[in-house]
């Protein structure tokens, strides 16, 4: 191989390793491991969880918001017990 071709491949080495390091730190540190979408759709589905979009006024979220934050547990667990609780008194 030619300097010049030697030169290029080091540089392409180098901004290859540029590129697998920029995953902002905002993340956290494992945010290059988490599963890809599809992964997590099977595991939902294993779970027999299905996505269930609704429009919820503002004040009702920040209840909610509260409600997770004081149980410390995820928006979907409250939701799902709020809503188990709902459909049990009816």
């Amino acid at each position: 191989m030619k300097k010049t071709d030697l030169e290029k491949l080091k540089g392409t080495k180098i901004s290859g390793n540029m590129k697998l390091s920029s995953i902002p730190d905002r993340f956290g540190k494992d945010a290059a491991n988490l599963p890809d979408k599809r992964e997590q759709r099977k595991r939902d589905q294993e779970a027999g969880l299905v996505p269930f979009a609704v429009k919820l006024h503002g004040d009702l979220i920040k209840q909610i918001h509260t409600l997770a934050d004081k149980e410390q547990k995820s928006l979907n667990d409250v939701t799902a017990d709020l809503l188990t609780k709902a459909l049990a008194k009816k």
